[in-house]
Order: C-alpha cells, then sequence, then structure tokens
C-alpha cells in the first residue's frame, strides 16, 4: 500500500511541478523499496462476561439533584443573576450579600 501511495504522489508531483533542467538534474527516481506491515498487537478476544455490566455515569437521585442545582446556578448566572452558596468555609451566608 507504501508503494502504491509513493508511486501515486511521485506521478502526481512530476505532473504538477516543472521538470529541472541544466546540471542538477534529477537522475531516475531511485526504486522503492517494500516495508512489510508489521503484525497485529492484539490477537487474544476479549471475555465479555468476565466484565460486569455498569454504566458508571449513571447517577443517583441525590447526585442528580445536586448536578442539575450547579446547571442552574450557571444557568442564572449568565443572566446575571447570582444564586450563590449558601454557605462558605462552613458559615452560613445571609441572602443580602449572595
Amino acid at each position: 500500500m507504501l508503494d502504491l501511495t509513493l508511486r501515486l504522489l511521485t506521478w502526481m508531483l512530476s505532473i504538477c511541478l516543472p521538470r529541472p533542467r541544466g546540471r542538477h538534474r534529477l537522475g531516475a527516481l531511485p526504486p522503492l523499496r517494500y516495508i512489510p506491515a508489521p503484525p497485529p498487537r492484539f490477537t487474544e478476544r476479549i471475555d465479555g462476561s468476565a466484565s460486569p455490566l455498569v454504566r458508571p455515569y449513571v447517577l443517583d437521585p441525590a447526585e442528580h439533584r445536586r448536578q442539575r442545582e450547579r446547571r442552574r446556578a450557571l444557568y442564572l448566572a449568565t443572566l446575571g443573576i447570582d444564586t450563590g452558596p449558601h454557605d462558605i468555609h462552613g458559615i452560613r451566608v445571609p441572602a443580602a450579600t449572595r
């Protein structure tokens, strides 16, 4: 495949670029050498029954609620409404400073 690609590229360049003239003209192209493809790295099959069918991205209801609250706070922040945290470093923040 590499040989075919190089030959095609050489042919395309010979059409697109002007041929050099004079003393420094390139002679015949050197023969292209064949490079064998490496063997495949993984040959054994993966046993699907050995891995548990767990979806780690599924959230429990409490985490889903917290994620929804964070997303709502970020959306309101884009509108200029600061909902802010209720506690900062364990100290309750009054509503006027939020």
